[in-house]
C-alpha cells in the first residue's frame, strides 16, 4: 500500500487533487485509516490515475472522465466519447481561427490603416444581360455555393464574358439575416442563352448607385457598408433598392484576401 504522499509522487497528481478526486468519487483510496484518516492507495490503482490525467489533457470534464473510466474496457463506448471529443476540438480550432483571423485584421487596421477613409461616389450602372441565379443559401459566407451552381449549369455553353464583365452579389432581405439569406447573383455575358434549372438569363435594369470601391479582405465590408450609409445620410439620399457587391477581384482569382477588390453598391435616390 502506498501512502497518498507516495501515490502522488509516483502519478503525478497533487495531494489537493487526489482528495478532491476522493471527494468526488472519481478515485478512492483503497484504504483510509479510521485513526489517523490517512489515505492509502494500491499499486494497482496508478494506472488509473495515469488514465485520469490523460482524458483531463484531451479536455474531458471530471463529469465525464468518470462516465468514461466505468466502461473504459468497452471499446465502442469508448470510441463514441473520443470521437464526439475531437468534433468537439475540430469546431473549436475552427472558431479559433476565425477569430484570430479577425483580430489579425483588426491589428494590421490599426498598424497600417489609421488614417483609412473610403470613399463614395453615384455612379450610374448601364442596363445589362446577366446570367442569374436566385436562391436562399444558409448564411452569407456560403455564396459559393450560388456561383459553384452558375458554374455547374453554365460549363458546357462557353458564356461570352461582357466588357467588362461584371459579377456580382445582390441582397434581396431587407434586413440582416443570421441564416435563410436570400440573393442573387450575376454575371453579365453577351450572346443569347437558354435557361438551365437554376441559371436564368435576363436584362438588368439602368441603376443608380452610391459606389465604393476597397482594397482588401472581406472582414472590413461591414466598415465600408457604414462608410457608404453615413455618406448618403450626409449628401441628402436615401437606399432606392436591395444593394450588391461587385467582385472585381474576388476568391476565384486569388487566395490572397489583402489582394480582394470588391465594390459595394447602394442603389439610391435623392430624398424628397
Amino acid at each position: 500500500m502506498l501512502k497518498i504522499g507516495e501515490f502522488s509522487k509516483l502519478s503525478r497528481i497533487s495531494v489537493r487533487m487526489l482528495r478532491h478526486y476522493d471527494e468526488i468519487d472519481l478515485l478512492k483510496p483503497a484504504e483510509i485509516d479510521r485513526f489517523t484518516d490517512y489515505r492509502y492507495y494500491r499499486e494497482d490503482q496508478l494506472p488509473t490515475a495515469g488514465r485520469i490525467t490523460a482524458l483531463k489533457d484531451m479536455g474531458f470534464s471530471l463529469a465525464d472522465i468518470a462516465r468514461i473510466l466505468a466502461v473504459y474496457d468497452d471499446r465502442d463506448q469508448l470510441e463514441q466519447f473520443f470521437s464526439a471529443r475531437q468534433t468537439e476540438l475540430v469546431n473549436l480550432s475552427q472558431d479559433t481561427a476565425h477569430k484570430l483571423m479577425l483580430l489579425d485584421a483588426a491589428r494590421k487596421r490599426l498598424r497600417k490603416e489609421k488614417n483609412m477613409s473610403y470613399n463614395v461616389t453615384i455612379k450610374t450602372i448601364p442596363e445589362r444581360y446577366a446570367a442569374t441565379v436566385q436562391m436562399t443559401i444558409p448564411h452569407y459566407e456560403d455564396e459559393g455555393m450560388v456561383w459553384g451552381i452558375m458554374m455547374e449549369e453554365t460549363g458546357r455553353m462557353n458564356l461570352a464574358e461582357a466588357d467588362p464583365c461584371l459579377c456580382a452579389v445582390t441582397f434581396l432581405d431587407g434586413e440582416y439575416k443570421e441564416e435563410n439569406v436570400e440573393v442573387m447573383a450575376w454575371k453579365t455575358v453577351k450572346g443569347s442563352y437558354p435557361d438551365t434549372d437554376h441559371v436564368k438569363f435576363s436584362t438588368l435594369p439602368e441603376v443608380t448607385v452610391a459606389s465604393c470601391t476597397y482594397k482588401g479582405s472581406y472582414t472590413l465590408i461591414t466598415e465600408v457598408y457604414t462608410a457608404v450609409v453615413e455618406w448618403l445620410n450626409a449628401n441628402g439620399y436615401e437606399p432606392n433598392g436591395p444593394m450588391f457587391n461587385i467582385y472585381h477581384v474576388s476568391p476565384h482569382e486569388t487566395q490572397i484576401p489583402d489582394e480582394f477588390v470588391t465594390e459595394v453598391c447602394y442603389p439610391v435616390k435623392k430624398k424628397s
